[in-house]
């Protein structure tokens, strides 16, 4: 990778268990809601066998007896939901803690941290949080118990002490849901002249054609190709995007989302952890917009440029395709 632009966020299956989230709910036992099951890797869980409790908002889990034993994915409501129900064509905000199910301790819990979500669809999502998220409504809390065939598999994590047999034991809280989109939809915008033009095929990175024999601009361009009809993005947000970057001088590509395994990117706008015409060009702007950025170095990486393709002097220029801000 030849720019930072995507040091926010780790692999997907790792996404989904530091995930963060600032609402807290209260008062969840774990007495109430129905059992359900999903996977067939064996029976369910005795979900009888773990007690819930909550303080402040944070809950902790308590083991009848350890190791705790469960041989498919199983699903108790612990307070139900009133909102719709998640797809997997959403972007859930949920806080999550991770109990590993042999030993009884708490592996990470992101109650009471920063809001950040789980795309359902996500192909690297952990499949015992696919199973038990999709279709649960918004505002609940839920416990999951699954098998490491349905969690980190033989490999284990060692990062979070979880070994090649441990059990996955989960509560979650569902704050809310965003869907995601494929690519920018809504109203064409025709660009100013002297710009550089964008084709877009969906799945690979854009191609853009600098226009000849012209001088790029001094200060930062923000000039919607599509403007979307979706929420405005405020600052503090998470916003969701695919995205392809492009020199001015010769236009050859330095990154694209299209050339990475998760196919997106995500950065907290307005959090001065993306490059500044960044931070400046997405605020404000709709979900579903496309969005032609042409940053010169100083909204980039500045005179000390990004090695080894991005030169102190170059003016770069983005094609940003908003899909989600939660």
């Amino acid at each position: 990778m030849v720019t930072p632009l995507r040091k926010l966020r780790p692999a997907a299956a790792a996404a989904a268990l530091i995930v963060v989230a600032s609402l807290a709910l209260t008062g969840c036992g774990s007495k109430s809601g129905p059992t359900t099951t999903a996977s067939t890797a064996g029976g369910p869980a005795d979900m009888s066998q773990i007690t819930v409790t909550d303080s402040g908002g944070k809950p902790s889990v308590k083991f009848a007896k350890l190791p705790f034993s469960v041989g498919s994915t199983t699903t108790r409501v612990l307070k139900e939901g009133t909102g719709t129900g998640l797809t997997t064509a959403d972007i859930a905000t949920t806080n999550i803690a991770l109990y590993n199910g042999k030993t009884g301790a708490l592996a990470t819990s992101t109650f009471g941290q920063s809001p950040a979500g789980l795309y359902l669809g996500e192909s690297g999502l952990l499949p015992c949080l696919k199973a038990g998220l999709t279709g649960q409504r918004i505002g609940a809390r839920v416990l999951i118990a699954a098998p490491p065939s349905a969690g980190f598999g033989s490999t284990g994590n060692t990062t979070l002490k979880f070994g090649a047999t441990d059990p996955l034991v989960f509560i979650v809280d569902v704050i809310s849901a965003t869907r995601m989109l494929t690519s920018a939809t809504g109203t064409a915008v025709a660009p100013k002249a002297g710009l550089p033009t964008v084709t877009v095929t969906p799945g690979k990175a854009a191609t853009v054609t600098i226009p000849k024999g012209v001088k790029p601009p001094t200060s930062l361009v923000v000039q919607p190709l599509i403007r979307g009809t979706g929420a405005v993005i405020k600052a503090g947000q998470i916003a969701r995007v695919t995205y392809t970057g492009v020199l001015w001088r010769d236009g050859s590509k330095f990154d694209s989302s299209a050339d990475h395994t998760d196919g997106y990117f995500e950065f907290p706008v307005g959090g001065g952890q993306v490059i500044s015409g960044w931070d400046k060009g997405v605020v404000g702007q709709r979900v579903g917009s496309r969005l032609l950025l042409v940053v010169p170095p100083a909204e980039g990486y500045g005179a000390a440029g990004s090695a080894p393709k991005i030169k102190g002097t170059d003016t770069l220029v983005f094609v940003i395709d908003i899909l989600a801000a939660y």
